[in-house]
């Protein structure tokens, strides 16, 4: 169950952006549940998250990448896999995304 950060690019979109978003997910969550998650693994299905714990994963989200999510943006498809959060940071975050992307992983 490991991937390699090329792996995680070609899936997320916008090149080292996308791999280091993804790549500092999935240190996020394997720090938080013990376990080595894939980027295009559904969470939920697998019981790897609970709604605690989607929630904190909101609140990481947008602390580490200055976005809001909010509205429409809370449904629960944009938090099933690493490959949708990513998609969901680029969507709010534009530019800052990528910066963040460059400068917060691995904290």
């Amino acid at each position: 169950m490991t991937k390699t950060s090329d792996q995680a690019g070609a899936a997320t979109g916008p090149g080292a952006a996308g791999a280091g978003i993804a790549d500092e997910l999935l240190g996020f969550l394997a720090a938080r549940t013990k376990t080595t998650w894939e980027h295009d693994q559904d969470l939920f299905a697998v019981g790897g998250m609970s709604s605690l714990f989607a929630m904190q994963l909101v609140v990481h989200l947008e602390k580490t990448y200055g976005i809001t999510i909010s509205g429409a943006d809370l449904m629960l498809d944009n938090f099933r896999t690493v490959d949708a959060m990513v998609r969901l940071v680029h969507k709010l975050g534009g530019d800052r995304a990528a910066a963040a992307a460059g400068t917060t992983a691995g904290e």
